[in-house]
């Protein structure tokens, strides 16, 4: 991947053998790709949620190392799609992977491996050009034994250039990863400068925080029917004031409007106020967080509603 596709330059000179590249985790959803891209890089870039698709942007997180430097690709996870949303999705997980030098292909260490996980090692064949690690996740689930099991039976999957155990909760393997896969990488100098842990954008992020807020909670179908834009965000006058943020939380249906908003506001005010307090968090500043529900009736089969909302 090149400079023409959002990477920053010129780029500064570095000691030789120095390799970086990008990288993509593909797997069902909640398999724990944007926790092991958090933890990888050492701060949360990635929302995550028990909710499936949660993910639904191409999000870069940057993992420096001395000897190297990985731009770990968040993507949703691979799916049958059932709305026009879904198909996006999926074809953003397609573009993005034709593009990276490394796909991790992750299944947890507690499930058995099914039908969507040969499915997805069936769809690697598509991109030859990048080199196949396999990440078995969550290991602080499963004894010994059972991970070894895991281990072997990804192992007859397919010819894999590297097998790594990890878990993301609890920092096992996490650095025999990293280097694995920062071996598979070409020589190159840093795509990014040392200092940066993501290219997304502050209102962004925002916006994630605040569905991932929203997810907690709501059951069936209404996880899929959320969405969040930030309208504005208004700097105080003085250094030490309060940055205003304007959001809209954006539903199907009036139905659902009810539940997010909650009886009397009470479940809205309180995705807020832990909307509120990861924001501040991530800004190391005080924020003022005005959230509003509007209704973008069928929005996931619309394709005018869907460019408004940024996909």
């Amino acid at each position: 991947m090149s400079d023409a596709d959002g990477t920053p330059g010129p780029r500064a000179p570095v000691a030789d053998g120095f390799r970086a590249g990008f990288v993509s985790f593909v797997g069902r959803p909640n398999v724990g790709k944007s926790t092991l891209t958090n933890a990888l890089v050492g701060e949360k870039v990635a929302i995550t949620s028990s909710k499936p698709q949660t993910t639904r942007r191409a999000i870069r997180g940057l993992v420096n190392l001395p000897e190297g430097q990985l731009v770990v690709v968040d993507t949703p996870g691979v799916h049958r799609p059932r709305t026009l949303l879904g198909e996006r999705l999926n074809d953003l997980v397609q573009s993005t992977l034709a593009d990276v030098d490394v796909i991790g292909f992750c299944v947890p260490a507690d499930e058995a491996i099914g039908p969507g996980d040969r499915f997805i090692v069936d769809q690697l064949a598509q991109y030859p050009g990048a080199r196949k690690i396999a990440i078995v996740t969550k290991v602080d689930r499963a004894g010994r034994a059972r991970v070894a099991e895991q281990l072997l039976a990804v192992d007859g999957l397919a010819e894999w250039d590297d097998i790594v155990p990890v878990s993301a909760l609890t920092d096992v393997q996490l650095d025999v990863l990293a280097r694995a896969i920062l071996a598979l990488m070409p020589v190159s100098p840093p795509l990014y400068p040392s200092d940066t842990r993501t290219d997304e954008s502050t209102e962004d992020r925002i916006a994630e925080l605040v569905r991932e807020a929203a997810l907690e909670g709501v059951e069936d179908e209404l996880p899929h029917s959320i969405a969040v834009t930030v309208d504005d965000m208004v700097e105080p006058d003085d250094e030490d004031g309060v940055l205003e943020v304007y959001a809209n939380l954006w539903v199907e249906r009036d139905s659902q409007k009810g539940i997010v908003i909650g009886k009397g506001g009470a479940r809205l005010k309180d995705v807020g106020s832990r909307a509120r307090a990861a924001i501040e968090a991530l800004l190391g500043r005080r924020v003022y967080l005005s959230l509003r529900v509007k209704v973008a009736k069928d929005w996931q089969r619309d394709p005018k509603q869907l460019g408004r909302l940024g996909f």
